[in-house]
């Protein structure tokens, strides 16, 4: 798996220095049916993953963000092991010159993600892990930070828009935090959060490719995630998922009882 991750960082950091990089900030955009922002960026870094993924491991399929739902669906029900790849995390940031947007790679195999990896071309950093084996930042073991005793002093990663409602306003107006982000990627969400540059971390709902390499890396750097119907988040499904994580158990506790998450 080593080798892999090896062969895998070399792939991904070239392709994103010539098919992402020369176009951050252009501002060239179209929307997807979902209203989603879509760049000519993100089909040219899909296709060249492809390419490369398909040369270095011949007959592991992909299942990319930018296929069709029925391309998807077959390879999860088809496939034992494949690739789940998001091109261009981030893309709206990507196109208007913020500089929080990543490419994120997941090797799912029976069912499970067994090797993960996330980098971020602006800042140069990649996020790896392989299952049972830890989490790394450009080769660096990753380390748990110091637990923050004052509940009023965590930073909160929250996705408001797509939360629950009543849940949404429960949280403006009641606040059980310091300070609250969201930076608009969802795999720097769960790389930073393992990295503990915040403490908490809540989305109302990531698509397949947006959590599945990043809940390993969270769970290998030895975090902890469920989604809101208190079930895992990855379930090797084509599903929208929500989720709740933080490297802090105590902490991930208290936030599960203060939502209402059934035990």
């Amino acid at each position: 798996m080593k080798s892999d991750l090896e062969t895998l960082g070399k792939i991904v950091k070239a392709a994103a220095s010539e098919e992402l990089l020369p176009g951050f900030g252009d501002y060239k955009f179209s929307y997807k049916e979902d209203n989603s922002v879509i760049t000519d960026a993100d089909i040219a870094m899909q296709k060249r993953l492809q390419t490369e993924l398909a040369l270095s491991w011949p007959g592991i399929p992909v299942l990319g963000e930018e296929m069709t739902i029925e391309q998807q669906q077959n390879v999860i029900a088809e496939a034992n092991e494949y690739w789940c790849i998001d091109p261009l995390d981030g893309t709206n940031n990507y196109a208007t010159g913020m500089p929080c947007f990543a490419v994120s790679i997941g090797l799912v195999k029976n069912g499970e993600v067994v090797l993960a990896l996330i980098h971020d071309p602006v800042r140069d950093e990649t996020f790896t892990a392989v299952k049972g084996q830890g989490a790394q930042l450009n080769g660096i073991a990753l380390e748990k930070k110091p637990v923050i005793e004052q509940r009023e002093r965590i930073i909160a990663e929250i996705d408001m828009k797509r939360l629950p409602r009543e849940l949404a306003i429960r949280l403006v107006t009641e606040a059980p935090y310091s300070s609250q982000r969201n930076i608009g990627s969802s795999a720097l969400d769960w790389c930073w959060l393992a990295a503990g540059r915040y403490n908490i971390y809540l989305h109302g709902g990531q698509k397949l490719w947006d959590y599945a390499a990043g809940q390993l890396i969270l769970h290998e750097a030895g975090g902890v995630c469920v989604a809101l119907d208190n079930l895992p988040v990855f379930r090797n499904q084509l599903e929208t998922r929500s989720v709740l994580a933080s490297m802090d158990a105590g902490l991930f506790e208290y936030w599960k009882q203060w939502i209402g998450i059934n035990q």
